[in-house]
């Protein structure tokens, strides 16, 4: 690498590659007129230093090939892997200092609390080829899931491939279908500049808080968090509390405000579909797909809704408002504790907020409550701060507009793995979408032709939900997806883009 004057940049190491603990390079400051230190494991790169090359006073990293994948989550894993299998070079940027992303439940944007388990089953949520202990529960905990996420990577030799305590600080498009990724030490320092041939965004869908703006809120002497920052139910002990928001989330903080608060409200704008997570002594989800997977949704719908009915009953009898939609047409709320703790006092349902005042909150219906500390568990927005809007041709609310929820429509190189909501475990939807990803991208270089025809489709494809139901329009549903239609879509794609070999 050549430095503005023409002087050699990097010093010469006698080790290289994996074989190197570190590689010291250098940067040139322009203000200073001097070289900036920095330091990186080169235990990422499996192959030979990078070369690189100046753009203006800009050092640029050129990373050939390689394959640059954003966040190691379980998305952020399974993309290494399947690229990996795909024979592609790949480097993995990760803030944290561990895998596991959402699951790693201490790290600051984790929304996990100490308290949460699956929703979904445990072989509706694992990956196809790697199942989770046969001796683990039904529901494994948000620790166990945590565990299996670090447990595949070492099973598939992941960790020499990700770059841990790097965040990503911009990805820029350079031509047509190669980048530019800005990366910097999570805790601060030197920021580096690597060129890469396709970029995939693993970092995750539920880290950004969505916040509500009542009347009053600044007023409030009470305490307001959002959900994302709750972790104990210590926070809640001895205390009067109101949770609003509905989702799997809400549902789970009111029940443990109803075993350790003085008082609980459970706030909801509509009311919801609540499915019990044992049916019949099984699992619901595999109960669900074992009798009714496969029918028209209308005899689904019915089924379910029956099922419903035997199993937890009329809720409208405890105050919880009656279900404005059909079953599958919001996001599946699996809770079997709060109709339990509804039913014994220890949580009362209220409607929507008015407003905040000094000491409490108005309901929509004129009641009063004094709440001492109000948690919102409203849900997350997508964000890709370090990507331009345009890049992934998101509408005037932020909704990315993608191909299969996945490629990005205006760059063949870009692709965001694990944005879907679906009814069922998001790994094993993960795990395929990057498998297509993977292929994908060896086909725009083993056939051409072949590539610039699949191309066309997706440029010219339309958005679609991939669910027969008629989903609420929300931001809480941009991406809800049934998972039996959405494979069914998936597995269509897969076909057309079996690697030639």
């Amino acid at each position: 690498m050549q430095s503005p004057d023409g002087q050699e940049a990097v010093p010469t190491s006698s080790e290289s590659g994996a074989a190197a603990e570190r590689l010291s390079s250098a940067a040139w400051n322009e203000d200073t007129g001097s070289w900036l230190s920095v330091a990186w494991r080169s235990t990422a790169w499996s192959d030979a230093p990078p070369a690189s090359f100046y753009e203006g006073d800009r050092a640029v990293y050129d990373r050939g090939e390689t394959v640059c994948v954003i966040g190691a989550g379980a998305s952020g894993l399974v993309a290494i892997k399947n690229l990996r299998e795909q024979g592609f070079k790949v480097d993995c940027y990760e803030r944290e200092t561990n895998v596991g992303g959402a699951w790693n439940w201490r790290h600051s944007r984790s929304p996990i609390y100490a308290s949460a388990h699956l929703i979904s089953s445990k072989p509706n949520t694992a990956f196809p080829d790697f199942p989770m202990p046969d001796d683990w529960p039904d529901y494994p905990s948000h620790t166990q899931v945590n565990d299996y996420l670090g447990s595949y990577a070492e099973h598939f030799g992941l960790r020499e491939h990700i770059w841990f305590g790097t965040e990503v600080s911009a990805v820029a498009a350079v031509g047509e279908d190669r980048w530019d990724v800005t990366t910097r030490p999570t805790g601060g320092g030197v920021e580096r500049v690597s060129r890469y041939a396709a970029v995939i965004i693993a970092n995750g869908h539920n880290w950004s808080p969505k916040l509500p703006a009542y009347p009053g809120m600044d007023d409030f002497k009470g305490e307001l968090i959002h959900a994302s920052s709750y972790k104990e139910s210590s926070t809640l002990r001895g205390r009067k509390v109101l949770v609003v928001g509905a989702g799997n989330t809400g549902c789970d903080i009111a029940v443990e405000a109803a075993i350790n608060a003085k008082q609980c409200w459970h706030s909801s704008r509509r009311g919801y579909w609540y499915a019990p997570k044992f049916i019949f002594g099984r699992p619901a989800d595999q109960v669900n797909d074992g009798i009714a997977g496969r029918l028209p949704l209308r005899l689904r719908q019915w089924i379910f809704a029956r099922t419903l009915k035997l199993t937890v009953g009329d809720l409208t009898r405890y105050g919880l408002p009656k279900p404005d939609h059909r079953v599958y047409e919001t996001h599946p709320i699996v809770n079997s504790q709060l109709p339990y703790y509804i039913g014994h006092g220890g949580i009362t349902p209220i409607g929507d907020i008015a407003k905040f005042d000094r000491d409490g909150v108005e309901l929509a219906s004129g009641e009063r409550i004094e709440p001492d500390v109000v948690v919102f568990a409203t849900g997350y927005l997508p964000r890709f701060e370090f990507l331009g809007a345009n890049a992934l041709d998101a509408d005037a609310d932020g909704r990315p507009k993608l191909y299969l929820h996945t490629f990005a429509r205006k760059h063949p190189t870009l692709a965001i793995a694990g944005l879907v909501q679906p009814d069922s475990g998001v790994f094993p939807i993960a795990h395929w979408q990057t498998v297509a990803i993977a292929r994908w991208l060896r086909l725009r270089e083993a056939d051409p032709s072949r590539a610039a025809a699949f191309w066309r489709g997706v440029s010219s494809s339309e958005d679609r939900r991939y669910t027969n139901a008629r989903v609420k329009d929300s931001t809480r549903h941009w991406f809800e997806i049934s998972h039996t239609v959405y494979l069914r879509a998936l597995q269509r794609v897969l076909g057309e883009l079996e690697s030639v070999r």
